[in-house]
Order: structure tokens, then C-alpha cells, then sequence
């Protein structure tokens, strides 16, 4: 049976690293984006069964910007995000946090913290 795919955009090298590690582990495969614009083009060219984002990247396309696209292109994926910040108390990111309504995981997190969020919105992996 095919790995379900997610894409994770986190621009912190050891972040994405250890996101890749626990959802390899776990089943998935994993597709990475070091930007917000770089997951724009990858959410243009292909299907994943989720999305995990942080909300700052550099660049100039944050976590929101990729949530706002996703709503406009390809709603069924609302569902299937997950929001990673070590920024939580930002009053940007809160408010697009409350506003997405998306799980969040806050940095820095423990691996059953990331994949209890990763499963409550894909289930388990095979």
C-alpha cells in the first residue's frame, strides 16, 4: 500500500529533520519545503494527504499565506493542516490560528505531540 505523503514546510533545518524522522518512522513520507512560496509550487504540482506548516518561513509566504491558498484551491486540504510555531503568543499568528481553527503544535515539541495532531487529522498511517 502507498505512504500517505505529507508536505512539511519549516525552514529550521533540525526541525525539519526530526518532523521527517518521527513521520517516516510513523508510516509517511515526507515532501519538505523551506519556504512558504516553495510549498506553493509543490501544492500546484502535486496531491498530499496533509500539510504540516510552520507559520513563520522566509520569503515572504508565512504558514497563513499557505493556508489561504489551500482554502481557495484546494479546500478539501483545510482539513488536513497542522501549524508548528515557536510563536504562539504573536498576536498575528494567534489571530490566524483562531481564525484557520487548524491544530497547532508549539514549538519546542515532543515527538507524541506531533504525531498526536498528525493523527488526528490523517488518521493512522499503514
Amino acid at each position: 500500500m502507498k505512504r500517505p505523503i505529507v508536505l512539511v514546510v519549516e525552514d529550521e533545518p533540525s526541525v525539519m529533520a526530526f518532523v521527517r524522522a518521527v513521520l517516516e518512522r510513523n508510516g509517511y513520507e515526507v515532501e519538505s519545503a523551506e519556504t512558504g512560496a516553495r510549498a506553493l509550487e509543490l501544492l500546484r504540482m502535486s496531491e498530499y494527504a496533509g500539510v504540516i506548516s510552520d507559520m513563520r518561513t522566509p520569503g515572504g509566504v508565512d504558514g497563513a499565506d499557505v493556508w489561504e491558498w489551500i482554502a481557495a484551491h484546494r479546500p478539501g486540504l483545510l482539513p488536513k493542516i497542522v501549524f508548528i510555531t515557536g510563536d504562539i503568543l504573536n498576536e498575528e499568528t494567534s489571530a490566524t490560528l483562531q481564525r484557520t481553527g487548524a491544530p497547532i503544535v508549539e514549538k519546542p515539541f515532543r515527538i507524541q505531540q506531533l504525531m498526536a495532531a498528525v493523527q488526528q487529522i490523517l488518521g493512522k498511517a499503514q
